[in-house]
């Protein structure tokens, strides 16, 4: 039997579930709590990993689904999920396939999810079909540097990072982004090339 890419990743993220808390510290305090403040309503948490951001949702969150498609991050989840202020659905599934309907979430965010999505266009395209037209899609992500000789670093490498954690540290998201139809309402820097990004489709009007 074939086992593909997401099969191949998923078992890389459940060796690694244990030790993961630790790997998520790269994403400062601060960043988390200032991406999830803008979210509120039914929110949608694509790649929940181990519930990292479950305690810097604001009360005005109605509710937070988080998706992995890794069973052994979301047993760590889990225990997070105990402490929320607010419901919280966990539930094992493919970032590449959401199973909702089209316009279910009020907000949609994602951090550090698309350097590993095997098809990070397709799951873009998710994200915006399961966004609802007047939601807000948040984003922070690490992506290859802009510099050239980084870059070009980072794409040497890559062929490591992915053996050994499933993550691509050269992906071109911002394109990736835009490829998916969505369009880049806030671009901001944090640190090397890690960015916070508020995305809205094309015909959503930026509020």
């Amino acid at each position: 039997m074939k086992t593909n890419r997401s099969d191949i990743i998923r078992k890389r993220y459940d060796r690694i579930s244990g030790v993961f808390d630790v790997m998520e510290r790269m994403i400062k305090k601060e960043w988390r709590a200032d991406l999830l403040s803008k979210a509120e309503g039914e929110v949608l948490e694509v790649g929940v990993g181990t519930g990292a951001n479950l305690s810097y949702y604001p009360p005005r969150a109605a509710g937070v689904t988080g998706i992995d498609f890794s069973p052994g991050m979301l047993k760590f989840a889990k225990q997070k999920a105990l402490h929320a202020p607010f419901p919280v659905t966990l539930l094992e599934m493919d970032a590449q396939h959401l199973e909702f309907p089209d316009n279910s979430f009020d907000y949609v965010v994602a951090t550090c999810v698309f350097c590993s999505v095997p098809d990070p266009i397709a799951g873009l395209k998710e994200i915006r079909r399961v966004c609802k037209p007047d939601g807000k899609v948040l984003l922070l992500e690490h992506m290859r540097s802009e510099q050239p000789v980084l870059g070009l670093v980072m794409d040497l490498l890559n062929p490591v990072t992915v053996r050994i954690s499933g993550a691509n540290i050269n992906r071109r998201t911002l394109q990736n982004i835009e490829k998916a139809g969505l369009r880049i309402e806030e671009n901001v820097p944090l640190m090397g090339s890690i960015v916070r990004s508020l995305v809205l489709n094309p015909d959503k009007p930026a509020n």
